[in-house]
C-alpha cells in the first residue's frame, strides 16, 4: 500500500515559449509573504519605541537585498557544497537557474551577508533586523519545499511506512519512498513559523536582540538533521561519513551558531519597551 503521488505540473502557466514554474513562484511568494511579516512585526509598538529601527521603509529596501543573496548564496551554495566538479566542468551551467539547484544553506550565507552589509549602511542595530528576518525565515522553507514536491524531486528514503509515496521520477524506482519534502515543509516551515511567532509575541525573548536570530539557527538545523534521516541522499554525494549526510554536516555549524547567539542575547540586558 502506498499513498498516490498527485502528479503535478512543475509548471504553473506556459506563455508560448515562456514557461513560469511552481518552483520560481514559491521563492516569489515566500519573499513577499516574508516581507510583509517583517514589516507587520516592525510595527508592533509593545516591543519597540518609536524611533527603533528598522522601520517599515527599512524593509521595504532590503527586501531587494534579501532576493539577491537568497538567488547568488543558494546558488553558489549548490555549487560548492554539492555539485562543484560538474559546475566547473560546465561554468556556464551555473547561470542556468531554471534548470533548478538551490542551496538554503548557501542562501542563508548569502542572506546573513546582505544583512550584516545593509545594516552597516543603514546604521541599523544588526539583530534587530536579523531577528525579524529569522521570524519569516520559514515562509520561504515553507513555499520552497512545497515546490520541490510538486517538482517530484529530493525524495524520501525507500519506506513500508502508510505514509510512503511512489514517485513518478525513474531515478526514484518503483518503490515507496518517504515524501521528506512535506517532513520539511511542515517542520522547518510551518512549525517553526508558529513556534518563532509565538516566541516573538513574549516581551522577555522579542527585547532581547539576537535571541530570536538563535532560535531559528536551533531550530532549523535541528529539524533539518532530523527530516534528512527521512531523505535520500543526493546520488552524486551519498554519505559523507557513515550515516550521516551533507545537509546535517551542514547544520552542525548553524546549531552552534544558534547555541552561541542565543547565550549571547541572554547574557545581554533587554532592550527597553516602546509605549502600550
Amino acid at each position: 500500500m502506498a499513498l498516490t503521488y498527485p502528479n503535478l505540473n512543475p509548471v504553473a502557466i506556459k506563455l508560448g515559449p515562456i514557461a513560469i514554474r511552481w518552483y520560481g513562484l514559491a521563492y516569489i511568494t515566500g519573499l513577499v509573504l516574508g516581507w510583509r511579516y517583517t514589516v507587520w512585526l516592525a510595527g508592533q509598538k509593545r516591543f519597540n519605541s518609536p524611533d527603533s529601527r528598522p522601520k517599515a521603509t527599512d524593509l521595504d529596501d532590503f527586501l531587494f537585498w534579501a532576493m539577491a543573496g537568497v538567488l547568488l548564496g543558494g546558488r553558489l551554495g549548490i555549487v560548492l557544497f554539492y555539485r562543484p566538479s560538474d559546475y566547473f566542468a560546465d561554468p556556464i551551467s551555473i547561470f542556468k537557474v531554471w534548470e533548478g539547484g538551490m542551496s538554503f544553506h548557501g542562501g542563508i550565507l548569502g542572506v546573513t551577508t546582505a544583512t550584516i552589509l545593509f545594516a552597516r549602511k543603514r546604521a541599523i542595530p544588526l539583530f534587530q533586523l536579523s531577528d525579524l528576518i529569522a521570524c519569516a525565515a520559514p515562509i520561504g522553507l515553507f513555499f520552497g519545499r512545497l515546490a520541490n514536491f510538486v517538482n517530484g524531486e529530493l525524495w524520501g528514503r525507500v519506506t513500508d511506512s502508510p505514509l510512503g509515496m511512489v514517485f513518478p521520477n525513474p531515478e526514484a524506482g518503483s518503490l515507496p519512498r518517504h515524501p521528506s519534502q512535506l517532513y520539511e515543509a511542515a517542520s522547518e516551515g510551518l512549525i517553526l513559523f508558529l513556534l518563532l511567532a509565538l516566541l516573538a509575541q513574549q516581551p522577555a525573548i522579542r527585547r532581547r536582540d539576537g535571541l530570536l536570530t538563535g532560535l531559528f539557527l536551533l531550530g532549523y538545523s535541528i529539524a533539518r538533521s532530523t527530516c534528512e534521516l527521512f531523505r535520500e541522499p543526493d546520488s552524486y554525494l551519498g554519505f559523507i561519513v557513515g550515516g550521516i549526510s551533507m545537509g546535517q554536516i551542514l547544520s552542525f555549524p548553524m546549531l552552534l551558531a544558534g547555541i552561541g547567539l542565543c547565550t549571547y542575547a541572554i547574557s545581554r540586558p533587554m532592550r527597553a519597551a516602546g509605549r502600550p
